[in-house]
Order: structure tokens, then C-alpha cells, then sequence
């Protein structure tokens, strides 16, 4: 039996901002629970909201990375439902008239995801169980700014949805939209996902999973899934519409409840916000100070830098490590090696500091400056490193270092071709090896005249010497 996998996300995307939707309580993560409240947050009645502007302009920045179109007249709306973590009885947020609609997210196939629409909203407040079976509400969360992005079905497999989520979070990173961060709750993924026998066109029903907390887990709960809803097609069901939940520690998505009416949220006009008018100058003054998306960036990097893939996409979906790239390179003129020294050696000092590149001492011109005298040959790669390793922390000038130290290496030609001289002539043994064609005999001869000079003389000179003496 051929099949069809149809896929479909719903990501709820914490936005960056420093308060609440409607209130000015602090938008924050981890603080005490209920300390971040307000009336207003809290639904006390009489309590009146008001947008938060910096939480709209966030969320047009995030329609329009997206290539959404972006409507200019838009309104709030009530969602109305009871439940714990909803305090007023409704949630304010957009039915109707979302802001962003008709967008699209390209894969690395070239496949574009079409995104049906971005819409605001209030978040609620946070369930927290504990181990007496009792649940404590925690209501820091509510009203805190959000945008659901929902995608059209055009994700045919586990991995399509996992690059689609990575690849959108990576981007409202970039644009510090929001962290995304899963395990905190600031993004939240509900995949849809059904099946479609191509003999007869049948199809399974769609089955909603929650509670997926990770973007491994994304891709695991809809492979379990899609062979689940296989089998079923192929003994002749297609099921019922369902909610289901992931389950990390069996592997398995876990039935809930049937869906077998839609939710009736009774939307109606939110009165007391205003209708909201966004003017075209206000739209494109965002667009024009997007800066150069990831996947631009990327592809730049490969074009123009000649990097590889795999470099130029960690340096692209980092703002400040493509910030540090380029401005390193503007000194150093070396493209591979600036990317290699970022990735390799400063990134192995930035994690083991637990420090970002912008909360770094080490400043780009020192960067850059090591990275020179590593290129040219003015200290060897194992010196480099350990001054990188300083000056990492203290930001001196790494040139500075190398000669108080007495680190340089020795370019001098004269004056390695009379150590080269010496040791040919200590080790004829070593000479009669090489011309039998004993090319283990070159690194000794190589290693003896490194020995000479205390370490400090330049291997590529020394090699270049003995080759054309031995040749001669």
C-alpha cells in the first residue's frame, strides 16, 4: 500500500518583550510564582487592557520574515472557554482578522511550507502538578504576549516538520523575536497529522499531539504516529478524530479524548481595545530594517566566503557569531580560516565560560590580530592557541604577548639555512634515507632543525630549505 504522510503545525511563540500583552507586569521567566501580577493580568473586573506596542511590533517583524501579507486594520477578539488558567473566562486574541496571512517558510529542498496565518494573543497561566496530585496555578504567565503561527498541511514527513520547526525558531531567534526555547514554555508545538492511502484516497483521521517538548521529540511522536495511522489504514479504518499526547518515556503517542465536535469558543469583538490601524510607513519602516535572514546569510556565506554548508549554517543562524564572523573577516581576509578559529578554538572558550560573543572581553581586533600571526607564520599553531586562551579573558594585544615572551617564530633565512646546514650535516644517515626514498626522513631532519632553534623556527621555511638542499 502506498501512502501519503500530511502534516500540519500550530506553534504558539513567546515574544520577546519585557511586559505583559495588556499590562505592564514583567514578562519573565522563572521568577517566584503570582510576584508578576496585576489586575489586569489577573481578570479583576473593571480592570481595562492596553497593547503593547513593542509585543506588535514584534509580532509584524515575525509576518514579515515569513513573507506574510500583513492587514492594516485588524481587532482583538474573546475566546471563551473555563479552565484554570483563564482567568478572566476568555482569552483575547484574534479570530477573524489575524494580522499575518498567506506566508511561506522555503526548506533546504527548495520546498516552500505555506503559513496560513499569524495571529496575537494573550498566553494563560501555567499548570503546575505536584506530587500530592494537587494542581497550583501559577498565573506569571498570563498575559504574557504571544503569536500562533499556523501552517498550512504541506509537511509530508517527520524529518520536513522538524527542519520546518528548526528553521523557524532559528529565524525568530536571529530577529530576537523570542528564545524559543521549548523546555521553557516559550515555544510550544501541537502537530496535526493524518494519512492517505494513494490506491483508493482514503484517509485516516487527523490526529492532534500535545505535549511534545522538545524538536527531537517533534520528529519521534510523528514517526510513532505515522506508522500507527498505516497500520490502521491498511486493516481498513481510518479512526476518529483525536487529541493524543506524547509520551517521552515509552516512545508512543498516548490517546486523550476524542474530538468529535469542534470547540465552540463563542468568539466575540474585544470592546474594550480599540481596532488597531497600522499606516503602510509604519509596515515598511520594519520591513526595511530587517536585517539578512539566516537562509540569505547562508547562502552568501557560500557563495561569496566559499565556506562549507555545515560552517556556513552554524554561522549564519547565530547573530552574534555572524557578526563576529564578518567583522573579524574585514581584518583578516581569510574567510575559512576567521570561520574555522570561530567554530573550533573561541567557540570551545565561550562554552566552557558560559559567556555569549557580545558579553566576551576578547575584543575583534585582538581576534583578528591572532588569527594574523597564526596565518602568517609569526607563531605556531600550538602557540596561538594557548595565547588565544589569554587573551580570551584579559583582551592583550596578542602580538604584544608573543614578543615579550619571546614566542615569535624565526623567518629569518639566513639564519636557518645555517641550522639547516649544521643538522644536514650531523645526520648523513638521515640524507642517504631520504634519496632512497624515505619520506619518514624529511619529518626527522625537519624535527632536528625545529630542535635547534628552541621551536621557534618557521617549519615551512625550514621544510622549503631542506628539500632543495636535498634535492640538489
Amino acid at each position: 500500500m502506498k501512502t501519503k504522510t500530511i502534516i500540519g503545525l500550530e506553534i504558539h511563540v513567546e515574544l520577546a518583550t519585557e511586559t505583559k500583552m495588556f499590562c505592564s507586569c514583567k514578562n519573565e521567566f522563572g521568577a517566584v510564582p503570582n510576584t508578576n501580577v496585576c489586575p489586569v493580568c489577573l481578570g479583576h473586573p473593571g480592570a481595562l487592557p492596553q497593547m503593547n506596542k513593542k509585543a506588535v511590533e514584534l509580532a509584524v517583524k515575525a509576518g514579515l520574515a515569513f513573507n506574510c501579507d500583513i492587514r492594516k486594520d485588524q481587532k482583538m477578539d474573546r475566546k471563551k472557554y473555563f479552565y484554570p488558567d483563564l482567568v478572566k473566562g476568555y482569552q483575547i486574541t484574534q479570530y477573524d482578522k489575524p494580522y499575518a496571512t498567506n506566508g511561506s517558510l522555503s526548506l533546504n529542498s527548495g520546498k516552500k511550507i505555506r503559513i496560513a496565518e499569524i495571529h496575537m494573543e494573550e498566553d494563560t497561566a501555567k499548570s503546575n502538578h505536584d506530587e500530592n496530585d494537587a494542581t497550583l496555578m501559577d498565573y506569571n504567565r498570563s498575559g504574557v504576549p504571544l503569536i500562533e503561527i499556523v501552517s498550512e498541511p504541506d509537511m509530508s514527513s517527520p524529518e520536513e516538520a522538524r527542519e520546518y520547526v528548526e528553521t523557524l525558531a532559528s529565524t525568530l531567534r536571529f530577529l530576537d523575536i523570542s528564545d524559543c526555547i521549548m523546555a521553557q514554555g516559550s515555544m510550544r508545538v501541537d502537530v496535526n497529522i493524518n494519512m492517505e492511502d494513494l490506491d483508493t484516497g482514503k484517509r485516516s483521521a487527523i490526529a492532534e499531539i500535545k505535549n511534545i517538548n522538545s524538536i527531537k521529540a517533534i520528529e519521534n511522536a510523528l514517526k510513532f504516529e505515522e506508522e500507527r495511522q498505516r497500520i490502521e489504514l491498511e486493516k481498513g479504518e481510518i479512526g476518529v478524530k483525536q487529541t493524543r499526547r506524547w509520551d517521552d518515556d515509552q516512545g508512543q503517542t498516548i490517546h486523550m479524548r476524542n474530538k468529535e465536535t469542534g470547540n465552540d469558543y463563542r468568539f466575540s469583538v474585544e470592546a474594550d481595545i480599540p481596532e488597531i490601524n497600522l499606516s503602510d510607513e509604519y509596515i515598511d519602516n520594519i520591513r526595511d530594517n530587517l536585517p539578512e535572514l539566516p537562509k540569505d546569510k547562508k547562502k552568501r556565506y557560500i557563495d561569496e566566503y566559499k565556506l562549507s554548508e555545515y560552517d556556513a549554517n552554524l554561522l549564519a543562524n547565530d547573530r552574534e557569531l555572524a557578526s563576529l564572523f564578518e567583522e573579524t573577516n574585514e581584518l583578516v581576509k581569510d574567510s575559512k580560516s576567521v570561520a574555522n578559529w570561530i567554530l573550533t578554538e573561541l567557540s570551545r572558550w565561550l562554552n566552557e565560560g558560559e559567556v555569549s560573543v557580545g558579553d566576551m572581553n576578547l575584543s575583534v581586533e585582538n581576534f583578528a590580530k591572532l588569527i594574523k600571526l597564526s596565518n602568517e607564520n609569526k607563531v605556531n599553531n600550538k602557540v596561538a592557541k594557548k595565547l588565544l586562551k589569554e587573551i580570551f579573558e584579559s583582551d592583550e594585544d596578542p602580538e604584544v604577548l608573543a614578543k615579550d615572551r619571546n614566542l615569535l617564530q624565526i623567518s629569518d633565512s639566513s639564519f636557518l639555512e645555517e641550522v639547516v646546514d649544521e643538522v644536514l650535516k650531523e645526520n648523513p644517515e638521515s640524507i642517504a634515507d631520504f634519496k632512497a626514498g624515505k619520506d619518514r626522513a624529511l619529518g626527522y631532519l625537519v624535527g632536528q632543525s625545529m630542535k635547534k632553534t628552541k621551536g621557534k623556527g618557521n617549519p615551512q621555511e625550514i621544510n622549503k630549505l631542506l628539500q632543495e638542499k636535498l634535492r640538489d
